[in-house]
């Protein structure tokens, strides 16, 4: 069991962890109208480098061989332009030229955009294994703070964020939604 650095292989476990992470913004952000279109067009993200979604931006957890769980992180500063492709891709698809995405980081903090653990590896603490994977990555890289969106009525998370020292510093609209904003600081 360890924690690595995703490669492009690991796409159709990560994806459909993603997208049980994310649901709804999932087809927010792809402009896709059915589950498959949106693991689709987020498979060819993730495959790519530049992007939200890219393979270089996610952990996974391994257990016997196989992906238990994957997070997804980048720092703030970084947003702009790896959501570009992105919002480039739903502009054409859309033809709105001023269609923008939700801001989810703020531009001094190293962001956990999602994170998901398998059904059959869930209870055992690999979230929490991950978490702390990401907050050494923003460590070594030389960030001081970490930070993440959970929504408000996930309890469950957000007790766990709390009891890892993670504290809501504002509320965020995402995909029309209101998220608790939780930041830890180095």
């Amino acid at each position: 069991m360890s924690i690595r650095y995703a490669q492009p292989q690991d796409a159709p476990a990560v994806i459909q962890l993603l997208f049980d992470a994310i649901q709804d913004i999932g087809y927010q952000l792809t402009g896709a109208a059915t589950q498959d279109e949106v693991l689709d067009t987020l498979q060819q993200f993730y495959r790519q480098e530049g992007n939200r979604f890219s393979y270089t931006n996610v952990l996974v957890k391994e257990e016997a061989g196989q992906v238990a769980g994957m997070i997804l992180c980048y720092h703030g500063s970084e947003a702009a332009a790896i959501d570009k492709p992105i919002r480039d891709k739903l502009r054409r698809l859309k033809n709105d030229p001023h269609l923008t995405l939700d801001k989810e980081a703020d531009e001094d903090e190293y962001y956990i955009d999602a994170l998901a653990v398998s059904p059959a590896s869930g209870g055992r603490g690999f979230g929490t294994e991950l978490i702390r994977a990401a907050e050494q990555q923003a460590i070594q890289r030389g960030y001081s703070k970490i930070a993440l969106n959970v929504e408000q009525y996930n309890e469950r998370a957000c007790s766990l964020y709390k009891k890892l020292g993670y504290s809501a510093d504002k509320e965020t609209i995402i995909n029309k939604k209101t998220f608790y904003h939780m930041i830890k600081p180095f």
